[in-house]
């Protein structure tokens, strides 16, 4: 691959490594566009919740190889763990090299103060109820088997792809509901506290908004998914980018087509 951007922060999350949704390909042919200082992975990249010793193919295990080789060429790789990975929370504060396990992260971005945490501390079903969320991840893993299924046929007769599961969210009040609640208990909370940004993941809903209250202001941003969104949040020179992955033929993709593709959607600017 020719020459890859440089970026000061890069944050991806719910990459849910080894579930047949997971998008690797698309992940490893973005991080080989990239080069970044440091790596968040917001949570849940690895999902040990639906873990399968008989489906964890090789793009998958290669994603875990590039992480590493990021690691040991220079870059600072941070994973915070989320809920279908919680099991890595026993190993919190583990601190390898330049490679680290938390459960929270704070950092200073050009005198700002962001506060970095995967989100499912909001999750009332999580905390209450773990054997219904799981339950849900389930289905929600054979929701996406049968897109895709959905999807070839629809290719095959020449029709555009269709989404199974943002068709169900955007029409369900109440997970319209949650994912406003969600953003603004997030908020809220980044403002009380003094931080500038806040950056979370759990939802599947790439996302960066100003949000205001009483008490002042804070920058949220959500970096979505690797399963129906391809997206990443990247921060280069005092500025935010959300990144969406395009929608291309794995098999038939070139160089320049992948370089004029990661010149990718602008979703927001902020200093």
């Amino acid at each position: 691959m020719g020459r890859k951007r440089k970026l000061d922060l890069l944050v991806i999350s719910d990459v849910h490594l080894g579930t047949f949704g997971c998008h690797a390909k698309e992940l490893l042919l973005y991080l080989d566009s990239v080069a970044p200082k440091k790596l968040i992975l917001n949570g849940d990249f690895i999902d040990i919740w639906q873990f399968r010793k008989r489906y964890f193919p090789k793009s998958h295990l290669e994603v875990i190889k590039k992480i590493i080789d990021l690691s040991t060429s220079g870059t600072e790789v941070i994973y915070i763990t989320g809920n279908h990975d919680e099991m890595l929370r026993k190993f919190s504060e583990t601190f390898m090299g330049s490679f680290s396990i938390v459960d929270k992260l704070v950092l200073e971005l050009d005198g700002k103060k962001a506060w970095f945490f995967h989100g499912d501390v909001f999750d009332v079903s999580i905390q209450n109820a773990k054997w219904i969320a799981k339950l849900g991840g389930w289905g929600y893993d054979f929701l996406i088997l049968l897109n895709r299924f959905l999807n070839w046929c629809l290719v095959r007769i020449g029709r555009k792809k269709y989404s199974l599961s943002k068709k169900i969210k955007s029409k369900v009040k109440s997970a319209i509901k949650f994912i406003d609640d969600f953003e603004k208990t997030a908020t809220d909370l980044a403002i009380e506290n003094g931080y500038k940004y806040v950056v979370c993941g759990h939802i599947h809903q790439p996302r960066i908004v100003r949000k205001t209250n009483k008490k002042g202001t804070c920058l949220y941003l959500n970096s979505g998914d690797w399963i129906e969104n391809l997206t990443a949040l990247e921060y280069n020179d005092k500025r935010w980018e959300l990144i969406r992955f395009p929608e291309l033929d794995i098999k038939q993709i070139n160089e320049p087509q992948l370089l004029t593709a990661i010149t990718v959607l602008k979703r927001s600017k902020s200093k």
